[in-house]
C-alpha cells in the first residue's frame, strides 16, 4: 500500500465515531520504519482553544486500515 492510498481513506475514533480527519504524512525514524500517521484534523475537532490542526497517531493505535476507513483508537483531549 502507497502513502497515497492511506491518503485517501478517513480516519475514524473507534472510540466515540467521530472522523478525526485525513492522512497528511507519515513519521519515519531514523531507521526507516513507519511510527506513525499524522493526520489534519476534520473542521468539527479542531477548537478555537488551539492552533494545532494536526495529531499523531502511533503505529500501535491503529486498530484496522479498512477500504474506506482507518479505525484508530486514540482520546483526544
Amino acid at each position: 500500500m502507497r502513502l497515497s492510498d492511506l491518503q485517501h481513506k478517513d480516519v475514524v475514533n473507534i472510540i466515540d465515531g467521530s472522523k478525526i480527519g485525513n492522512i497528511i504524512d507519515i513519521k519515519i525514524d531514523s531507521k526507516g520504519n513507519m511510527e506513525g500517521l499524522i493526520v489534519e484534523k476534520s473542521k468539527f475537532i479542531i477548537s478555537m482553544f488551539t492552533t494545532k490542526n494536526e495529531v499523531e497517531i502511533k503505529w500501535g493505535q491503529i486498530e484496522k486500515i479498512g477500504e474506506d476507513v482507518i479505525l484508530v483508537n486514540v482520546s483526544l483531549v
